[in-house]
């Protein structure tokens, strides 16, 4: 009994490790290829890379969905853990495998795009205003996952998420990270996508509120009787 339970749990965060280490390679590599393809048009770029983040984000949520509930984010399993879906121990281990995956596939693109496999990056992106961009985008990513599920939408889920995120690349300051362990993967690609090492801790501390004022709006807004017949 506890052997299967352990090799489901493994089976689980292996979908979650792939699932993430795809979407940043997605997010950097799409980045890399758009400085490249349209130098010095910075708003050609995040309409490129944020367009291919739209794309992995429906494809990877439809393939893996079913394994793993593709959280492919810290604060995303944090949140389930919060409202009982999931246990501790699934919460840590889904954590590390994504953080684990998100950096594997930063370097994937890396190498991808002929790079050094880890280049540090040199972009700050700091300030109020970045962080209360990051705040609103995930509280807003937390609030159409929990809305659609609550709602008895699930099936909904892999394009609901796809659009907000799609939408706060462009109606966020910060471009929407919305995810640790996106955050701690983009600070090793100097490209694009890229986030300095030491900016990277207060936008997952923000991270982190938004999406336990997201868990606490959603516990007190949505309800059973909320559900689609």
């Amino acid at each position: 009994m506890l052997l299967s339970q352990v090799s489901d749990l493994a089976r689980k965060a292996t979908a979650e490790a792939v699932g993430t280490g795809f979407l940043v390679a997605t997010v950097i590599g799409s980045g890399i290829a758009a400085q490249r393809l349209s130098p010095g048009n910075a708003g050609l770029q995040l309409l490129e890379n944020s367009t291919a983040t739209v794309g992995i984000l429906v494809a990877l949520i439809l393939a893996l969905g079913s394994v793993s509930g593709a959280h492919f984010n810290p604060v995303v399993s944090l949140a389930d853990r919060l409202l009982g879906g999931i246990d501790t121990k699934t919460t840590v281990v889904y954590a590390a495998a994504q953080i684990l995956g998100g950096c594997i596939g930063a370097m994937v693109a890396n190498l991808m795009f002929d790079l050094s496999a880890v280049n540090l990056s040199t972009h700050t992106r700091t300030g109020g205003a970045l962080w209360l961009g990051e705040l609103v985008a995930t509280f807003g990513l937390l609030l159409v996952i929990l809305g659609v599920g609550r709602g008895g939408r699930a099936s909904a889920a892999p394009y609901a998420v796809a659009a907000y995120i799609g939408a706060a690349y462009w109606f966020t300051s910060s471009t929407s990270f919305a995810n640790p362990a996106v955050t701690i993967a983009r600070t090793l690609s100097d490209t694009f996508a890229g986030i300095r090492p030491s900016s990277a801790p207060a936008f997952i501390a923000v991270q982190i509120v938004g999406a336990a004022l997201a868990v606490a709006f959603a516990r007190f807004v949505f309800t059973s009787g909320d559900q689609d017949v």
